[in-house]
């Protein structure tokens, strides 16, 4: 999914885009969110590698896997490809440590879905509370979604600092040309709720002050 938005190209979509590249350009894939999506027309570009050779998919391990603090994760693409990133690659580019993680985490099925359920339960959990808001946002597949503020008469800058006041930290995107949106990554249900929590009793400050 595109971030900061949670939007996606479907199937059709990317394929066409892949195939109006020309062979000597390489495409790269993020699927940094790939495990979050359950989506009929979301694409699996791994399966894709074998047909166009000028494809790289790149995915991590440090969002639904949990292991962002090791700064790991993998590229599948053509034998070509990898043979050409293999040989500017830094040495030791990735301790034992966090390759043994990775591992252990391929294997860990029950943790992934657990991750999973937990960020459906979440994102659920903030679109009801937007909704009870009468605030709009961005339907997302990924781990974090964009609401929009602009109804409060209030910038994302202006609410963002206002919520941080409360200690609680979202992003701010004006600089992706979104002035009245904020981008909030799904949480554990008590720090969802203490955002939430935290927007309401913004928004019932700035309706007693107008």
């Amino acid at each position: 999914p595109n971030n900061p938005t949670g939007t996606w190209l479907d199937t059709q979509a990317l394929r066409t885009l892949l195939e109006s590249c020309p062979e000597h350009m390489l495409v790269v894939v993020d699927e940094a969110y790939f495990e979050y999506v359950d989506e009929d027309d979301y694409p699996d570009c791994i399966q894709w590698v074998s047909e166009f050779p000028n494809l790289l998919v790149t995915r991590t391990f440090s969002k639904a896997f949990g292991l962002a603090g090791l700064r790991i994760g993998y590229g599948i693409s053509h034998r070509d490809i990898a043979d050409l990133m293999n040989r500017v690659r830094q040495p030791f580019n990735v301790n034992s440590l966090a390759l043994s993680a990775a591992e252990a985490a391929l294997g860990d099925n029950e943790h992934l879905q657990e991750s999973i359920s937990l960020n459906q339960a979440g994102m659920k959990q903030l679109t009801t509370a937007f909704d009870d808001m009468n605030l709009q946002y961005i339907p997302s597949v990924g781990n974090f979604i964009c609401v929009d503020v602009e109804s409060t008469a209030q910038t994302g800058i202006e609410i963002y600092n206002k919520l941080l006041h409360q200690g609680v930290i979202v992003r701010p995107v004006e600089n992706y040309g979104m002035p009245n949106h904020l981008r909030v990554t799904v949480g554990l249900k008590q720090e969802n709720e203490k955002f939430i929590k935290a927007l309401e009793s913004i928004l019932t400050a700035m309706d007693v002050n107008t």
